[in-house]
């Protein structure tokens, strides 16, 4: 089976102005606002928790060594942070 297309925010927002009989641009522009909200929040460190979604979180990853896989020397990997998902129960069991 071939890689399915992915879905966009364009695609959810036109969905949504059908369903609730407003305007695309202003559903895009309420998805939009919505994505640059989790963004800020994660950045300030908040744990976000959507019901029948799940959980965003930034985790931090220490610094650590590691090995260069094509020579094999030992390398040093910087501290970072990722954000990491969690899904809901509810997420689980529809999937």
């Amino acid at each position: 089976m071939a890689n399915p297309k992915p879905t966009t925010l364009k695609i959810y927002a036109v969905a949504m102005a059908e369903k609730h009989g407003i305007a695309k641009k202003q559903a895009n522009e309420m998805l939009e606002d919505f994505v640059g909200m989790i963004v800020k929040s994660l950045k300030k460190g908040e744990k976000i928790r959507i019901a029948g979604l799940g959980i965003f979180q930034v985790r931090k990853r220490p610094a650590r060594m590691g090995r260069n896989p094509a020579t094999g020397e030992a390398i040093k990997i910087k501290a970072s942070k990722k954000v990491a998902f969690r899904a809901a129960k509810d997420l689980k069991e529809a999937v």
